[in-house]
């Protein structure tokens, strides 16, 4: 099993919130600032933000409202093209969002299409418009928003009731909260953003008409047990606010019925206890939430034991994921194997929740990896269709049917807008949240950036001072990130920023006075705490050097990774038109240059670095304008063929032979791929090294 990522200690509960307390002081010179390596707990207020109320265990970090964090540069452009795209305009695509007779618009909960879709959709699209200030957007939001508010019967509940029915459920009606769990994210959202009293009201009320279930009758069914974290999570959020004692119980009796993501096990086929891909990626942080409630270190560890379970059975592979397209199955863990849009936007949510419950800074580059390099490749480079599956290995992307490859049967790999469902509704969310999550109030009143992108944020600090640091950077396609601090006054506050796992030679300067960090702060945090004062420039400097993996568990393939970019071959995408209409087409994706390389035994430690202009509309997840690539030399493999679906064959045991003569290839950043090679095979003289088989064309 791979495990690159450093994990810092956690500890139980302490009065007040948790910081990294400062465990080394580095001056570079002598008048240079301090940089303090954060490696254990220590007390600290935050008291500007909601942290938890006892006996809650104290806050690491609180995540900042929606909003709070603008961003910009490339970070922006996606929301903007979100906006623009199919997500922004799914009202006039998808049925589901028919507002005629739709029951998430009914003072009754009556009417048709009221199950997943519309929260789903609604929780990417709100924080899509929050963050891009789209007026259109925000007032279709309000459309929403108002309806699922006026849907609350006298008993509590709210949301469609008599008659809901969704699909793989045999629930109907009020028996499947499941719905209402992503809605309340919804509601959270509005609140944060415009403090509309009405949202606690309606959760007070709703929670109360839960809490009179019996135990027995509560989260009922497949998906509401599965996911019953994300109902914690929201029990929890109302308690900090309200400090009402019975909302603990109620979220002891949610934990009770919630499948047990704390409990591992080595037994073949029972190591988790559900085996789809979204139901992992969202629900294995239950454990680390529940244990701020517990103080139970089996529930605190239990996030972290489920994620390293599944990356050790089906996550040997590039890219932040694992294999289950749309069940991991056993046998089945190759990097053909893939993984839902949503599942990743879920991942990058769950890792974004994790790192303020817990303050790992393991979870953000998580967080990082998953969304720079899988969560792009999702959906075309203009943001107008995308795919449910998307694999490490995907040399073809057509709508044909590629089962049993991948477990799913039908259209799974075509670029679509008006298919996908679940996705198509859901995966908006990925970059909503992922901005969300740059930046966390942090103990001692301060900010913490820990997941790194071009932005802006808004916030308290200290005695009250509003803050604004602009982050000015190109990360993750350059070293370099620049935090600007703007003050009305002198102010003194600690900021801290993660140094990453992949870095061990990061610089650090404040006003051109340079501080060098220690070479074991890699994967950890350092804090900056001094009187700021406006105009301040911090610097951040993450030279990103080539590495490449060997996957010794997944056939020992091999990976090539500069700074938290993973690089795929770059293959020349045809894109055709199958379906859809002209304002919304639907697209096949073939290979219109080979694409069955493997890299040469040699070429594993020779890559040349080249930087391209920026791409004039400041989208870098475009094939052709990749601000970075890589060159290196390979072989082709003539053996290594599409099946007769046009599914990749796996790839076999490394090292191989070929005879094929020497060419140089161009490596992309994987998010640019869509079309990809990104785990290759080694081509080696070795004696070991044996002839690819020919493959069987069934």
């Amino acid at each position: 099993m791979d495990i690159t990522h450093r994990f810092l200690p956690q500890c139980a509960a302490a009065a007040t919130a948790l910081a990294f307390a400062p465990s080394s002081l580095v001056l570079a010179a002598d008048d240079a600032p301090p940089v303090r390596l954060l490696a254990t707990p220590a007390a600290g207020p935050i008291t500007h933000y909601l942290a938890n109320r006892p006996p809650l265990a104290p806050s690491p970090l609180v995540r900042l409202p929606m909003g709070a964090v603008k961003p910009a540069g490339w970070l922006r452009q996606q929301l903007v093209l979100q906006g623009a795209g199919f997500h922004g305009h799914l009202t006039e695509i998808s049925s589901f969002l028919n507002k005629d007779n739709n029951s998430w618009l009914s003072p009754t909960g009556t009417g048709e299409r009221g199950w997943e879709e519309v929260p789903y959709w609604l929780k990417g699209f709100l924080g899509c418009a929050i963050l891009t200030n789209d007026a259109r957007m925000l007032a279709e939001a309000k459309i929403w928003i108002e309806g699922a508010i006026n849907s609350q019967q006298a008993d509590g509940w709210f949301g469609p009731g008599t008659g809901r029915t969704g699909v793989a459920t045999d629930l109907t009606g009020r028996d499947d909260l499941w719905p209402n769990m992503i809605m309340l994210f919804c509601l959270q959202q509005w609140f944060e953003h415009t403090g509309d009293p009405r949202v606690p009201t309606l959760m007070t009320r709703y929670f109360h008409y839960l809490d009179a279930l019996p135990e027995d009758k509560l989260l009922l069914g497949y998906w509401p047990s599965m996911r019953g974290g994300d109902q914690l999570y929201s029990i929890l959020w109302l308690y900090n606010r309200s400090g009402e004692k019975w909302l603990l119980d109620l979220a002891r009796k949610t934990h009770h019925r919630t499948a047990r993501w704390d409990t591992v096990t080595d037994v073949p086929g029972k190591e988790l206890p559900n085996w789809h891909n979204v139901n992992i990626a969202q629900a294995f942080r239950e454990p680390s939430t529940y244990w701020m409630l517990s103080n139970n270190s089996a529930e605190r560890d239990g996030s972290q034991r489920a994620w390293s379970k599944i990356r050790q059975l089906y996550g040997q592979v590039p890219g932040g994921m694992f294999g289950a397209d749309e069940n991991a199955r056993q046998g089945q863990n190759g990097p053909r194997q893939a993984i839902e849009a949503c599942g990743i936007a879920e991942e990058m949510l769950s890792d974004g929740i994790l790192t303020a419950v817990t303050g790992d800074p393991s979870w953000a580059e998580r967080c990082e990896d998953a969304a720079f390099n899988s969560f792009p490749a999702a959906f075309t480079a203009d943001m107008k269709a995308l795919r449910y599956l998307t694999a490490p290995n995907q040399p073809q992307s057509d709508h044909g049917d590629k089962s049993p490859a991948v477990q799913n049967g039908g259209p799974m790999f075509a670029m679509d807008p008006h298919d996908h469902r679940c996705c198509q509704h859901n995966a908006g969310h990925g970059w909503p949240y992922f901005t969300q999550h740059l930046w966390y109030a942090a103990p001692g009143n301060g900010l913490a950036a820990l997941i790194y992108a071009p932005c802006e944020v808004n916030a308290v600090v200290a005695n009250g001072v509003q803050a604004r640091i602009s982050e000015q950077t190109r990360y993750p396609f350059e070293e370099q990130i620049t935090f600007t601090i703007h003050l009305p006054q002198a102010t003194r506050f600690p900021l801290d920023l993660r140094v990453p796992s992949w870095c061990a030679t990061a610089t650090l300067a404040i006003n051109q006075q340079k501080a060098t960090i220690p070479a074991h702060a890699a994967g950890g945090i350092v804090r900056l705490e001094r009187e700021w004062k406006d105009g301040d420039v911090v610097l951040l400097n993450l030279p990103m050097d080539v590495r490449t993996h060997r996957w010794t568990d997944n056939r020992n393939t091999l990976t090539v990774s500069r700074g938290p970019l993973t690089y795929s071959l770059q293959i020349k995408e045809d894109y055709r038109r199958f379906g859809g209409n002209d304002a919304w087409p639907a697209w096949d994706i073939f290979p219109a240059s080979p694409w069955n390389y493997g890299l040469t035994s040699e070429a594993t430690t020779n890559f040349t670095v080249v930087k391209a202009p920026w791409p004039t509309d400041d989208q870098p997840f475009r094939n052709e304008a990749a601000p970075v690539k890589l060159t290196t030399t390979a072989r082709q493999i003539p053996n290594w063929t599409l099946d007769a679906r046009g599914a990749v064959n796996e790839v076999v045991q490394q090292p191989v032979s070929s005879s094929e003569p020497e060419a140089s290839v161009t490596l992309i950043p994987m998010g640019a791929a869509r079309l990809r090679i990104s785990a290759f095979p080694v081509i080696s003289n070795a004696p070991d090294a044996k002839p690819w088989p020919l493959a069987n064309k069934k």
